[in-house]
């Protein structure tokens, strides 16, 4: 089996062998030429390398071939909506752990949440501003590819579970479970912090940080789609469990231990 890379592996096979990590590759996928070539400027002003994609099709094509190291992601594609190709970045093991910022004029509650269930990192909606778009870009990339360096190799492991830190692998009863990088973060934090209650907003301060603009609602569908993966009835869920009216908790009686 091949191993899984490393955070900073990952790095380097998305742009950090061939020059500085200011120059990582940023994959753009929109169909409006105005809009990505303000998006191709923002970024490109932050030190980035730009690949920008018109379609979906493409925008597929070139997530494969670049390997970039994150995705601005438009939700109205032609060819292949940004929808169904979120989903297929995330359901592609070259392309899992690539983070995901949507960018979208659709800025309903069910849209940022449809989204965010495709397994979609961060999202910002039209009109934004650049810088916005530019620190949301570097946010994801720094939970994605920073690690301290000299860290110590961690596995957390109990009953059933095995969470591997460094290779991000997740496995329930041996068995490989595909987690995004959002919720490998969150689930993280979890085990990490058993048995006590955490509120939404400070779920959101722990795991997704302060520099980042995101909703409460927000931590709800991430804990939703953790608990399809991990529970073994996610209706009725026994290690991520509701404090109502409180927040949430991981109980590791769930485990069996």
């Amino acid at each position: 089996m091949k191993p899984e890379r490393t955070p900073t592996e990952a790095a380097s096979a998305t742009g950090s062998e061939r020059g500085p990590v200011e120059r990582r590759k940023i994959l753009v996928v929109e169909d409006e030429p105005d809009i990505l070539e303000l998006v191709r400027v923002a970024l490109e002003a932050e030190g980035f390398a730009v690949v920008g994609a018109g379609d979906g099709e493409l925008g597929w094509a070139l997530a494969r071939r670049e390997r970039p190291a994150a995705i601005v992601l438009d939700l109205m594609l032609p060819k292949l909506g940004g929808l169904e190709l979120c989903k297929r970045i995330r359901g592609a093991r070259e392309t899992e752990r690539i983070p995901v910022v949507v960018l979208t004029a659709r800025g309903t509650e069910t849209d940022k949440v449809v989204g965010l269930e495709m397994g979609a990192d961060d999202y910002v909606t039209k009109p934004f501003s650049p810088r916005e778009l530019a620190a949301r870009v570097k946010a994801v990339l720094r939970r994605a590819y920073e690690a301290p360096a000299d860290r110590p190799h961690e596995v957390y492991e109990k009953g059933p579970l095995r969470i591997d830190f460094d290779s991000w692998e997740t496995r329930l009863d041996g068995r490989r479970i595909e987690l995004s990088l959002r919720e490998f973060e969150l689930l993280k934090f979890f085990v990490t912090h058993p048995n006590r209650v955490f509120e939404r907003g400070q779920l959101l301060d722990l795991v997704w940080g302060r520099d980042t603009f995101v909703e409460p609602r927000t931590v709800d569908v991430h804990i939703r789609r953790l608990r399809q993966r991990i529970e073994r009835d996610g209706s009725m869920p026994e290690l991520i469990v509701t404090v109502r009216g409180v927040g949430y908790m991981f109980d590791e009686r769930g485990l069996g231990v």
